[in-house]
């Protein structure tokens, strides 16, 4: 990949729509736009122009808007040109094909975003942000995301560069002088700096998985014994027919995951086999599927008929469940006779609905919003989306931040301190991407849309 190539793309969805977007970056922009359209000076930057397309053997292909981006006050950081064609994919075709013909290469998945991060007109936390803000699931995945492509977490990490670069300084002052030690007040004072860093990043550590439940949803979990109504509770919450609902029990046999969007949160839905003694071979790898879904679902909702006794639960889905991460939902409101729950589930939250009518569906969703905003979200819309690749930098980063401090309260050499604050800084320079080789770059962008 030649960051010098001008390259260019569709940068919306293919297929038939009122309008398509063909992107283009780099040294060849201003010369395609005064060709195409018969200009005879530089384009206007930033100014919305409509015109008509002409091919380099002079055919007009369609009347579009095109707007031109001068580098580097850029998306990419240098020249860019966008044109807005007719939505006919042949016309977005022909268009792209006669860019490739004026010198363009078609571009590489994300080679856009990875030319504004080559560019600095962005750092890597906030490219990851761009596919974060294009793959979010509510509203609140989207506001975080944004405030990540704004920098809100690059600056944090500047800022607690800038803290250790300073107790660096004044831990290595002390090195070319071995026979002068910190004074005891300043001593206690950098250690408590560097706690402070410490601190901070183990909070961005443990908020990675709030920062799951944004990119993946809330994977909750719908359990229970066979006909006690779980398929129909999981098209309740959708709002529409996904699971069959039948009066034969052990209906489902695998498990069928949606997603629907509650009040703000994403929920991931897992209807599972329902709870029993297995019949068939198949019907038990079904249970088993479930027994290992609770191992990794984050809220359950336990529906029981309640026109019968509660059931006993496997112990080992029994211990996952607590009174801060599952609703009984005692089913079949419509039939009458309740039953007492048993004693293993009394402590737990619990509401009696129809899940073929819908009858207590609002009361259900209020308790899911209630108990996910109690227990299991961030309240916060400054939240840090935590990916894979940030993490292990902010362990290593945190490792190196302790043992520092160890190595400070146990008197070492200011050489032993300086260096583990150095490995410190270094693994802050890797989460926003100033020191990454290639090969990390071609994995990370290689995810993204061709034309973003």
């Amino acid at each position: 990949m030649e960051n010098t190539d001008t390259v260019a793309a569709l940068a919306t969805p293919a297929g038939e729509s009122a309008i398509a977007m063909i992107r283009v970056t780099g040294g060849l922009c201003e010369q395609i736009a005064n060709d195409a359209f018969g200009l005879a000076k530089r384009p206007a930057p930033r100014h919305a122009s409509h015109g008509s397309y002409r091919s380099a053997s002079k055919e007009v292909l369609d009347d579009v808007v095109y707007t031109f981006f001068s580098g580097p006050k850029s998306y990419t950081g240098e020249d860019v040109l966008e044109i807005c064609c007719h939505g006919n994919p042949l016309i977005a075709t022909r268009v792209l094909e006669d860019l490739l013909e004026r010198g363009c290469r078609q571009s590489e998945p994300g080679e856009f975003t990875r030319r504004a991060f080559l560019n600095g007109r962005m750092d890597l936390t906030q490219a990851e942000a761009v596919m974060e803000l294009i793959q979010a699931r509510s509203d609140r995945g989207i506001r975080v995301a944004n405030n990540q492509l704004r920098g809100h977490f690059g600056k944090q990490l500047e800022q607690l560069k800038q803290r250790l670069l300073a107790t660096v300084a004044t831990v290595e002052a002390y090195i070319d002088f071995p026979d002068e030690d910190l004074p005891p007040e300043r001593k206690e004072a950098e250690i408590e700096a560097i706690r402070a860093v410490l601190t901070f990043c183990s909070r961005i550590i443990d908020s990675g998985k709030y920062a799951a439940f944004l990119r993946d949803g809330v994977k909750t979990l719908i359990l229970g014994e066979p006909n006690a109504g779980k398929s129909s509770l999981m098209n309740c919450l959708l709002g529409f027919e996904r699971a069959i609902v039948s009066e034969e029990p052990g209906t489902t046999r695998d498990f069928i995951r949606e997603r629907v969007i509650v009040d703000g949160h994403c929920l991931q839905l897992m209807d599972t086999a329902g709870l029993r003694e297995a019949e068939s071979g198949i019907e038990r790898q079904g249970i088993q599927k479930t027994v290992e879904l609770s191992e990794e679902a984050d809220l359950f909702l336990l529906v029981l008929d309640g026109t019968l006794p509660s059931p006993a639960l496997p112990d080992s889905v029994a211990k996952r469940i607590t009174a801060k991460n599952c609703i009984v939902v005692r089913n079949k409101s419509d039939l009458g006779e309740r039953h007492p729950l048993s004693e293993q589930l009394c402590g737990l939250e619990q509401l009696s609905m129809a899940a073929i009518s819908g009858e207590g569906l609002l009361e259900l969703r209020e308790r899911i919003v209630k108990m996910i905003d109690a227990h299991l979200a961030h309240d916060r819309d400054d939240l840090i989306l935590v990916n894979a690749r940030h993490s292990a930098a902010l362990k290593e980063l945190a490792e190196c931040l302790a043992s520092a401090i160890r190595n400070f309260e146990a008197g070492e050499p200011a050489e032993f301190v300086a260096s583990e604050l150095r490995g410190a800084i270094e693994a802050i320079g890797r989460v926003l991407g100033r020191i990454d080789n290639e090969d990390v770059l071609d994995v990370l962008f290689s995810s993204f849309c061709i034309g973003k």
